[in-house]
């Protein structure tokens, strides 16, 4: 990540190359997705900028803290994106204007216009749910801003979430086919993976009936069946692996138990998480709860608060294997390299 004040290189920047502010938001994974793809579509090698401009001065305290968090998750996101396509997109981030105060549409404008002309980039992309300031709606003004800058600014054609809570939701077959396959798949084991011809009838009635039923509230997204895929075979090394960490934690605990002196030393350790969203959270909250030794006592986002009983269970659960081993299912190889709440050191006790 940079701070976004080094100079271009005086090459002119690929046509693909894109400059993204971003804010937390509801859209921005949709965004981040959808600048990834227009990379991709203009078939040659691009980078993406995805800027944070600060409303404070400083480079310390808590919003540069999640203004640095957040442009790590982009970076994740679009790694994930990317697939196979990785040499064609490269990704930059960036905290900017840290040393001046920004109020107005005209002053992100001149600090996104300012980054993007250090990098020769003429194009701008902003997420539809960015606003900097708070809740009060910028994006209009901030376009006609940055248009008079002289770049070319596109709103990303993204989906937005409804201000109130809808159970129902656009559907596609991609939603369907995954529905109707993990309701056939758990009716084929409650059935003992019997494949007789009125097993198979009933087992595709039944999936087909809850398919059909619960399609629309079930899943949400597009499905990307190779990303799905490589996901489903992510987990299934993973179920093997928390079972190998579940037998060597229960042996420990035995140890412990079985011990003249009873070597326990129960502490409760608080440390934010690697993960982001809340699938990842719960599964790395449920396989610490299932390892002996450590229980998940309070999730709160990223915020995880959790009871260990021996000093041993704790530096296995500050090592990050667990971490790193649920990054590697949602996120892909690359997020598994990144560093334990150990080595980030923000563990309390």
């Amino acid at each position: 990540m940079t701070d976004g004040d080094t100079e271009p290189d005086g090459d002119a920047a690929p046509i693909g190359d894109i400059v993204v502010p971003v804010e937390e938001s509801s859209t921005l994974r949709n965004t981040v997705g959808y600048v990834v793809r227009q990379a991709l579509e203009s078939g040659e090698p691009s980078t993406l900028h995805f800027v944070y401009p600060l409303s404070s001065r400083g480079t310390v305290g808590d919003e540069y803290d999640r203004a640095t968090d957040l442009l790590e998750r982009i970076e994740l996101w679009v790694e994930e994106d990317r697939e196979e396509n990785g040499d064609l997109v490269s990704v930059e981030t960036a905290v900017v204007a840290a040393d001046e105060y920004l109020f107005s549409p005209g002053d992100y404008a001149d600090a996104i216009a300012e980054y993007a002309d250090t990098r020769d980039v003429s194009r701008v992309v902003l997420d539809p749910e960015y606003r900097p300031t708070g809740t009060t709606p910028l994006l209009p003004a901030l376009e006609r801003e940055i248009r008079g800058t002289g770049l070319e600014v596109e709103e990303a054609p993204v989906e937005r979430e409804t201000r109130r809570a809808q159970i129902v939701r656009r559907s596609g077959v991609g939603q369907f086919l995954l529905l109707f396959a993990v309701s056939a798949g758990f009716y084929l084991f409650l059935s003992g993976w019997s494949l007789k011809p009125y097993t198979i009838l009933t087992g595709v009635v039944s999936a087909g009936a809850v398919a059909a039923t619960l399609w629309h509230v079930s899943f949400t997204g597009a499905i990307n069946p190779r990303r799905l895929t490589a996901q489903f075979g992510r987990l299934g090394l993973y179920a093997v692996f928390l079972l190998w960490e579940i037998a060597k934690a229960n042996l420990q605990i035995a140890y412990v138990v079985l011990h003249p002196s009873l070597p326990i030393d129960p502490k409760t350790v608080e440390f934010d998480a690697d993960v982001w969203s809340t699938v990842p959270a719960a599964t790395l909250a449920n396989s610490i709860t299932l390892t002996p030794g450590t229980l998940t006592v309070d999730v709160e986002r990223r915020h995880f608060t959790i009871h260990s009983l021996t000093a041993g269970a704790r530096e296995d659960l500050l090592d990050g294997k667990l971490e790193r081993a649920v990054r590697y299912v949602f996120y892909g190889r690359a997020a598994a390299r990144r560093p334990t709440p150990s080595e980030r050191e923000e563990v309390e006790e």
